[in-house]
């Protein structure tokens, strides 16, 4: 009798902690910046559980750019990607991704810095110079490139380093190697603060139809994890509404990620906040700059049916 109850004890025991265990299912999430405040509703979204209200268990792992995030989604490193809007041209490339929703417009989130010396004073002192970006084709590199087009330039009126992320970023331009850089807001503002150099400009107006950021997924995960990702999407969703709402917080563990004080921190939110959108879908204006600026960049010879890039399918249905 005790033998026959030990196992079903165990059994019992068994089932209830293999229960626990798939109560949430583990996601693993890629950015494009670790300490970027874009990627931060990742992170609030854990903090405070609402990934895991919505059956999901969070990993976080940040890369240098654009190209290192589709590599590793390439290798099924991770099953989502948070990149940028200029990212997609990839999947015409081959990466096997897809995007599954647009959640920033305008480029709030960058700045351009220069050293405190002084000798760069204008747009116009930095043409033929060296300006610090992540990576080929990502946002950092369109964007100058846009720059210097509107400049009457056409797109090489800068010499465009691919640097990595925003500290080997910065400490290329404190060294001399560069001549300025782009880098998120958040590290634009610590530099100016430190009285290391000065924000030379924002990119909120350099382009108001665009898509800044979306969350992609690999083939891999929309063809074996379709449930987690409608759950990801919806959870990110509701974590940009708690932002919205919740100053304080939001601000209190976005200085834990990104190492800025309060101060900067709530800065930072009030500028960015403003571009995030609240339902993910794709804009077709801005897809139309998307589209055109792959052929103006010399990344795609042709401009591609945009509509196999993305899908909407895992988007909240309310």
């Amino acid at each position: 009798m005790r033998a026959a109850l030990t196992i079903v004890l165990s059994a019992m025991i068994g089932g209830l902690l293999a229960s626990t265990a798939s109560a949430t299912d583990l996601l693993r999430v890629g950015n494009v910046g670790a300490v970027a405040f874009s990627f931060v509703p990742t992170n609030v979204g854990k903090e405070v559980g609402i990934f895991a209200k919505n059956g999901l268990d969070i990993q976080i792992i940040g890369f240098g750019g654009d190209a290192k995030l589709q590599q590793a989604m390439a290798a099924n490193a991770v099953d989502v990607g948070l990149g940028s809007g200029p990212g997609m041209a990839f999947i015409v490339k081959g990466s096997p991704v897809k995007a599954i929703a647009a959640i920033a417009g305008p480029p709030l989130i960058f700045g351009l810095v220069v050293r405190a010396d002084g000798s760069i004073k204008t747009i116009a002192d930095l043409k033929g110079r060296k300006v610090g970006i992540s990576t080929v084709g990502s946002a950092t590199s369109w964007l100058m490139s846009e720059v210097s087009r509107q400049q009457g330039w056409g797109y090489g009126g800068f010499t465009l380093v691919p640097a990595g992320d925003n500290a080997a970023r910065l400490a290329a331009l404190k060294s001399g190697s560069i001549d300025a850089c782009v880098v998120d807001i958040g590290s634009a503002l610590n530099f100016a603060q430190r009285g290391d150099g000065r924000i030379l400009m924002r990119f909120g107006g350099v382009v108001k139809d665009f898509i800044m950021h979306v969350i992609f997924a690999t083939n891999t995960a929309i063809a074996q994890k379709p449930a987690d990702l409608s759950a990801f999407v919806k959870g990110w969703f509701e974590t940009i509404a708690f932002m919205r709402h919740n100053k304080a917080k939001t601000v209190e563990i976005a200085q834990k990620v990104m190492g800025t004080n309060a101060q900067t921190t709530g800065a930072i939110y009030d500028e960015l906040m403003p571009m995030f959108t609240d339902n993910g879908h794709f804009d077709p204006k801005a897809l139309a700059v998307l589209q055109r600026s792959f052929v103006e960049m010399k990344i795609l010879p042709t401009k591609p049916d945009m509509s196999k890039l993305y899908t909407e399918a895992f988007l909240p249905k309310n």
